[in-house]
């Protein structure tokens, strides 16, 4: 049960005290969880919290558990449920901005992310909350995502050409990334990568190092596995809702619900990392990170033209990082 619970805290959010109540809710609504662990995983439980903190905003929820997240997404688009929380990759098929947080280097680390969060809480970006029919009412965050290697000497781009990648079936940005550097994307989802990688099936994945343990990704690292020690993207999760359900009122007061639990996900988050055997991590040169931007910069406006991502929310991210530091040769020749 234990390790049941951990496999989601990449995903968890707890609580905070209430906030003020808002504009009452006509009838009770469905939340569909996506939690690996099903009803007693830490995103169930995190939900629970904020079930009760919604009821302050005239929110009556009730709770649906899903392992699958492809089908609580579906249950969010067919009107079975009336919001659904899912990975921020995901999410960009219902709000592309707010799904492009999840692009590749955009985010270099937590203070940028905190940055941006606090933005699309504020009152004031309510509007880009809204895609169609669907609003985003939260978003937390679920952890870096690192390259786990099962072989340590794929140590470059160049070094990856012919090797097995696991990509998310539903997110094409990943295959077509994986296929410019010559390897093999293979088509996954969040509930068979890991067991692809520990079998080894694939030899290089993606994930967060609060999946370590979780995941027992430890086992595709044996013998000679690495992880490399750069930080390809955030991943968020967030809570996409059907406007027509809830009131703007509740769902700018889950936004900032929200925000206000970003210091003690970290916590957890940062409590799974620890248990990452230092002697997996693999560190590049500065070297290979400068070309690394550069790369990740030139997928990014390329996934930009193609409609992928969205443009605002890159512009905004790499404001965000000319904010924290001025020096970057983007800030005096933006190309985002």
């Amino acid at each position: 049960m234990k390790m049941l619970a951990r496999k989601l805290l990449l995903a968890g959010c707890c609580a905070l005290p209430l906030l003020s109540a808002g504009t009452a809710q006509a009838d009770k609504v469905k939340i569909c969880v996506w939690d690996i662990a099903g009803n007693a995983g830490p995103a169930m439980q995190a939900m629970r919290e904020w079930q009760i903190a919604a009821m302050e905003w005239g929110v009556d929820a009730e709770l649906l558990p899903h392992t699958n997240e492809g089908i609580a997404a579906e249950e969010l688009k067919s009107g079975q449920c009336d919001a659904t929380l899912m990975t921020g990759i995901r999410a960009r098929l219902f709000n592309r901005y707010s799904g492009t947080l999840d692009s590749i280097g955009s985010v270099p680390d937590n203070d940028h992310l905190r940055i941006l969060l606090q933005v699309l809480a504020h009152p004031q970006s309510a509007d880009k909350m809204t895609q169609g029919p669907f609003t985003v009412m939260g978003i937390a965050p679920a952890g870096a995502a690192y390259i786990f290697v099962n072989d340590r000497e794929i140590n470059t781009l160049a070094k990856a050409a012919g090797k097995k990648v696991a990509v998310l079936e539903y997110d094409p940005t990943q295959a077509q990334m994986v296929a410019q550097i010559g390897a093999t994307p293979v088509a996954s989802d969040i509930t068979n990568f890991s067991t692809r990688f520990n079998n080894g099936q694939v030899d290089v994945i993606g994930a967060p190092l609060a999946a370590y343990g979780a995941l027992e990704l430890y086992r595709g690292l044996t013998p000679n596995g690495a992880i490399i020690n750069y930080p390809l993207m955030q991943i968020t999760l967030q809570l996409v809702a059907n406007s027509n359900r809830f009131s703007a009122d509740a769902m700018q007061k889950s936004r900032e619900y929200f925000y206000n639990n970003f210091d003690h996900v970290l916590e957890q988050l940062n409590r799974e990392a620890s248990h990452v055997d230092p002697k997996w991590m693999q560190d590049i040169p500065e070297s290979d990170k400068q070309e690394y931007e550069i790369l990740m910069q030139e997928a990014r406006v390329q996934l930009r033209e193609q409609g992928h991502y969205d443009a605002d929310m890159l512009t905004l991210q790499r404001r965000i990082r000319c904010r924290i530091d001025g020096g970057r040769s983007e800030c005096t020749n933006p190309v985002e």
